[in-house]
């Protein structure tokens, strides 16, 4: 996928002047927290379930080759191949090679962020492959050519109209006078479309939520069942999944299965939680006759280790970004590459490098509501900060940006200097404001104030009024 984040600026804006998204942000914004906060009300024991849930992808994090060993040599043990890769190239091309020694036309594709950051479709359709997206979300985007914008709602920014308006002009052959009068409607329409694809499909790709060392197993969560007929129909399964998706046992995994049903989408358990081990046995009636795992590592065994190892603990719930209020006002596209949100701006400057994606951790108003909803407990703000250094470091920022900070700094190292100045600031801004209460337009405070006005200052310091207060002894 081509990587538009260092335009991040540049996305945003446009994405804030789109009527169409800012309709379907405010539509669906709400919802999620909603939904996951009342979820979370009826588990008392969810903040327990979060400290077990940490310390189980801690404990796998610090022994990550153990279980990866692990975990091959049983898939192995049930029949199936684990294809070792360590960067998207040789993911890609594993995957196009078990497609071309079966003679694969069409592939089904679960949803899967991992085939995102591959660019897994324009691979095999680059080889005269025909990958099929089954997910409903997915598919729409598929029609529209466009990349998903959430993790777990790949359609966020589109509203009813659109998904209509793409299915009037891909499906020509179906009576142009149809009518959608709900979105069950579209779902018919999308069920008919892709039943066929099911039974043409020779390989089936899926993603993985977990992958359970003790057993060599691959765990997949949907709400559509799409997943189930992508991964037992077509004769060969493919599994795309990061190497820190890895479990040590079937019992962590239902403790984390507990936490991110309800983080994500605010159910108890997702309507199809499915278990794949290996192909199908001689005694089974269904499943594929071939089960491959592609372990994709693409720079993430770099970040074990470092500051940026606890990124590694994400179970793709996305709960930081439906409760970010950055990402509720433009969106996924703006972000510019596969993660967006909170959760992106850590991820993808670990993968793609923080010169391409160093405005990402910028654009965030820590407010620290995407920790507190983390069920990994992922200091994501803390994260954010590191990144911030190290593009402060490299000179990657502004120029006036750093030439800002630079001045910050040095009266800051001034203490006596500092409530020097910022007297005189906040006595002159209380002086001009005092009129109208608030500043439509300041000098270097244009970013904010061209969307919202500045309200002026009393004229005095919080330091001031806070030595006032306790001489009064009201502090």
């Amino acid at each position: 996928m081509l990587a538009t984040s260092p335009a991040f600026k540049e996305n945003a804006a446009h994405a804030m002047a789109d009527a169409g998204l800012q309709k379907a942000l405010a539509r669906t914004r709400p919802q999620f927290p909603a939904k996951r906060a009342a979820a979370v009300a009826n588990l008392p024991e969810f903040e327990q379930l979060r400290d077990i849930g940490k310390g189980i992808k801690d404990h796998t994090l610090a022994h990550l080759d153990f279980y990866l060993e692990t975990f091959a040599a049983n898939v192995e043990r049930a029949g199936g191949q684990v294809h070792w890769c360590s960067t998207a190239d040789d993911a890609r091309a594993a995957v196009l090679g078990i497609c071309e020694r079966v003679g694969a036309r069409t592939v089904t594709k679960g949803k899967s962020m991992i085939s995102e950051e591959l660019g897994i479709n324009q691979h095999l359709e680059a080889h005269g492959i025909v990958p099929v997206e089954t997910d409903l979300g997915e598919y729409i985007l598929q029609l529209r050519h466009e990349p998903p914008s959430h993790i777990i709602a790949p359609a966020f920014h589109l509203n009813r109209e659109d998904w209509e308006e793409s299915f009037r002009k891909s499906h020509t052959d179906l009576p142009a006078d149809r009518v959608f009068h709900e979105r069950r409607d579209i779902l018919t329409e999308a069920r008919t479309r892709l039943r066929e694809k099911f039974l043409a499909a020779d390989v089936g790709i899926t993603g993985a939520n977990f992958l359970i060392a003790e057993t060599g197993t691959s765990v997949i969560v949907t709400n559509e069942g799409n997943g189930d007929l992508t991964q037992t129909l077509p004769r060969v399964h493919i599994v795309l999944a990061s190497i820190e998706k890895t479990v040590p046992t079937l019992e962590d995994t239902i403790s984390l299965l507990r936490l991110l049903a309800r983080s994500a989408t605010g159910q108890d358990f997702s309507v199809y939680t499915t278990f794949s081990t290996g192909p199908r046995r001689a005694e089974d009636v269904d499943g594929p006759e071939e089960y491959h795992v592609i372990l994709l590592d693409n720079g993430r065994s770099a970040m074990v280790g470092t500051e940026f190892q606890p990124m590694l603990r994400c179970i793709r719930c996305a709960a930081c970004i439906n409760h970010c209020p950055v990402y509720g006002t433009v969106g996924g596209h703006s972000y510019g590459w596969v993660y967006p949100g909170p959760m992106g701006s850590v991820l993808t400057p670990s993968l793609i490098g923080v010169d391409q994606a160093g405005q990402l951790p910028n654009a965030s108003t820590f407010c620290g509501k995407c920790e507190s909803v983390c069920p990994m407990k992922i200091p994501l703000p803390n994260m954010m900060r590191h990144w911030r250094e190290r593009e402060f470091e490299r000179h990657l920022g502004p120029q006036g940006m750093r030439t800002g900070l630079s001045v910050w700094a040095w009266f800051a190292r001034r203490p006596a200097m500092y409530r020097l100045a910022t007297r005189v600031a906040m006595a002159g801004l209380g002086l001009l404001g005092r009129r109208r209460g608030k500043f439509s337009s300041l000098p270097l405070a244009g970013g904010w104030t061209e969307g919202r006005d500045l309200p002026a200052t009393e004229g005095h310091t919080f330091f001031a009024r806070y030595a006032r207060e306790q001489r009064a002894g009201r502090a």
